[in-house]
């Protein structure tokens, strides 16, 4: 097909605008699925997304659509997730479209996500086709979302189509717009072959699934290709498109977005965001392909049971091929053993990841209180990067500790500026301004520390706004911070894994919730067992686990007081020895139970 008759767009929006439900319609509408077989959120295939209700990979289909000018077009569609946790999966969708389709809730109007991935398709120079969504409600003011639209995201209302991906309303248009406004893919057919890989997946029987779109030249099944930022050559075996399930064909042309199946058993072989080119006529250089992604919160992940270390390592491998947005390091613990250090864009990231690795490859996970990356300058000029509190290096050679901070745009009701503002102080937040975008909602912009966002913001956001407020957030790079490091003493030894990085007003309150958490966890002894938290040589919480007592004066009825007075003294000598030469095994239940422990620190 001409490939003036092709045209790639995606689907961006804020949480729960119904992204996924307007491309059921469409696939309905262009009868690419069967009627029988469409459910709702088709394009979310995995488990956790249909429970969640949230999608979290973006997912491309093929369509065809005759026009109203009669002629036949090619449409390649792309639903994206829209929770903050997942933008690496929608500016990697953006660079595979030449146009976006912005939908907005015509009764909440316009959002912080959705102000976020306006502002990264109009960078990208996508074709933006604002959709006002769920006209069909009782409370949706079409008048005040055409308003915002031009007021706060500057693109032109009056083009912007009225629609019901529930009922359908507004589909026939959406298509026509598609076409008559989108460009054509802008690649050349006569060039030598350049494709871009935007994504893959591992299977079991067939290797790696690549996906890629094509935007020069031609790929053919049977054609031996180059990819380019690993040098390795393979021989196409089959190749197709989504519909969404993978169809097979001969060959994929200039624009087309489909798959690419090698024999590729090594994984490594394979990166998103290289350039696929044909080995007899190469192409003289690669694609721009995406940014690196720097992960902001990270976690030790641990095997529950130590023998599944390496079955660990092979299914981090397989899914890092499909979500290339979290990193992964070998790590060990002394309480926990080998396990991976892991890096993830935000807590929903981190949950979706390791509910991913327990569901799909059936392993029991430990995992330990998610923290942020911190910058330690030290006396000598170096600089290192810290991910954990074991590596904080000794108190006497740190000059000063940065943290990283986020800038927080905050959109919610004028009525809950104060309760936000209160909350955003108490995560020492520094107010930068607020904007008010109508009579009832504001934009409130701070400057927050991540590692005070990371665990429960977002969460005491929802409750403090009733609902309505709405976040994003962007890494704005280190500040020095009044930081240090709080460890956790039994019996005066140091237990590595319990350590943190706390700032220094909250330790107290920090060492006090884990070491009466712990107190509660640890089998009683024969002796008294000290737990305690500490910054340095400064002890400032203690809790005390009372030892196990033998009632020695049991068999003492009546008789003299000094022979009573003799047994407890010789109980109290066994177990003075007992507590010098005693070593404390902390379970590793309790270290599950402490790990899960987020609310009791604040």
């Amino acid at each position: 097909m001409s490939q003036d008759r092709i045209r790639n767009f995606c689907i961006i929006a804020h949480v729960d605008h119904g992204k996924s439900t307007l491309a059921d319609r469409l696939l309905e509408y262009t009868h690419t699925v069967d009627a029988r077989d469409l459910k709702e959120q088709t394009l979310d295939m995995l488990d956790i997304e249909r429970e969640r209700g949230i999608t979290i990979k973006a997912v491309s289909v093929q369509m065809k659509y005759t026009a109203d000018d009669g002629n036949e077009y090619i449409l390649h569609l792309i639903d994206t997730p829209g929770h903050a946790d997942f933008s690496y999966e929608v500016s990697r969708a953006l660079a595979a479209c030449e146009g976006a389709l912005l939908l907005v809730d015509a009764s909440q109007g316009v959002q912080a996500q959705t102000l976020a991935h306006a502002y990264k398709a109009v960078a990208q120079g996508l074709e933006i086709i604002p959709v006002i969504n769920k006209i069909d409600l009782p409370s949706a003011d079409i008048e005040d979302t055409k308003r915002q639209i031009e007021d706060i995201l500057g693109l032109e209302a009056s083009e912007a189509i009225l629609a019901s991906a529930k009922t359908g309303v507004g589909t026939k248009e959406i298509l026509e717009k598609v076409i008559s406004k989108i460009p054509p893919p802008r690649g050349n057919p006569n060039a030598p072959l350049r494709a871009l890989i935007f994504d893959a997946k591992y299977d079991t029987y067939r290797g790696v699934v690549v996906y890629l779109r094509v935007v020069d030249g031609e790929i053919r099944k049977g054609q031996k290709v180059l990819f380019m930022a690993t040098g390795v050559k393979y021989e196409v075996g089959e190749l197709g498109i989504f519909t969404p399930e993978m169809k097979p064909k001969e060959y994929l042309e200039t624009g087309e977005v489909g798959y690419i199946i090698c024999n590729i058993k090594n994984i490594r072989d394979t990166k998103i965001g290289d350039t696929v080119t044909d080995v007899q006529l190469p192409a003289s250089e690669p694609l721009p392909g995406y940014e690196v992604v720097k992960p902001v919160v990270f976690c030790g992940m641990y095997p529950a049971v130590s023998q599944d270390y390496d079955e660990l390592r092979d299914a981090l491998e397989k899914l890092s091929l499909n979500d290339a947005s979290f990193e992964y390091k070998p790590d060990s613990s002394d309480a926990l053993g080998m396990g991976f250090r892991l890096g993830f864009l935000g807590l929903l990231h981190m949950e979706v990841i390791q509910e991913r690795l327990e569901r799909e490859f059936g392993l029991n996970l430990v995992m330990t209180m998610p923290n942020v990356a911190y910058k330690v300058k030290k006396t000598n000029g170096e600089e290192i990067i810290i991910q954990k509190a074991s590596q904080m290096p000794d108190p006497s050679e740190i000059e000063c500790i940065e943290e990283p901070y986020i800038q927080a745009d905050i959109i919610c009701p004028i009525e809950y500026l104060s309760t936000v503002n209160e909350l955003c102080k108490k995560k020492r937040g520094v107010h930068v301004k607020v904007d008010y975008l109508d009579a009832k909602r504001c934009l409130i912009v701070y400057q927050l520390p991540l590692a005070e966002i990371v665990v429960d913001f977002y969460d005491k956001l929802k409750t403090y706004t009733r609902g309505y407020g709405s976040l994003d957030y962007i890494l704005i790079g280190y500040k020095p911070g009044d930081l240090v490091k709080l460890d956790i003493l039994i019996n005066g030894d140091v237990v590595d894994a319990l350590s943190v990085i706390v700032h220094r007003e909250h330790a107290q309150n920090v060492g006090r919730a884990l070491a009466s958490k712990l107190r509660k966890l640890i089998p009683k002894q024969q002796f008294e067992v000290a737990i305690q938290a500490a910054i340095g040589k400064r002890i400032i919480v203690r809790e005390t686990i009372k030892p196990l007592r033998k009632n020695v004066l049991a068999k003492c009825y009546g008789g003299d007081i000094t022979r009573k007075r003799k047994l407890l003294e010789k109980q109290k000598e066994g177990k003075k020895r007992m507590k010098q030469i005693g070593v404390v095994e902390v379970p590793q239940e309790a270290f599950m139970a402490l790990l899960k422990v987020n609310e009791d620190l604040e």
